[in-house]
């Protein structure tokens, strides 16, 4: 079994940055493509990130592109997720999530992943 533990939530006024983290064990982290999800009130988990299995390539959401950023140290079982310029609507839970089978070298569904954490809460006031 994978277990996914993220931390490095909190509160920030808008403008300000945060850097979540999310630490695998129980699987082989190197083996699997990650991804970072949000849920704010009221919404469905929308896509934020991903990262293939050997951090070499990336994908955004279009709300996040050029804010956020994610990367991984498969040395650690981590990876990361630093947001910078927050804004009061990047307030959500934040999921990292694994996805032992991708086929593709990044993934940004929710079917697509396998594990997840169970989440850390960001708030952004403005």
């Amino acid at each position: 079994q994978v277990q996914l533990v993220e931390s490095g939530g909190g509160s920030v006024q808008a403008g300000g940055s945060l850097r979540l983290s999310c630490t695998a064990s129980g699987g082989t982290f190197s083996a699997y493509v990650m991804g970072w999800f949000r849920q704010g009130p009221g919404k469905e988990r929308e896509f934020v990130a991903t990262i293939s299995r050997s951090g070499g390539s990336t994908r955004y959401a279009d709300g996040v592109e050029g804010r956020f950023t994610i990367s991984r140290d498969n040395a650690k079982n981590t990876v990361y997720l630093q947001m910078n310029s927050l804004k009061p609507e990047d307030t959500a839970i934040y999921y990292c999530a694994a996805d032992r089978t991708a086929t593709k070298v990044t993934s940004v569904t929710v079917y697509e992943y396998d594990y997840w954490g169970q989440g850390t809460q960001v708030s952004v006031s403005s």
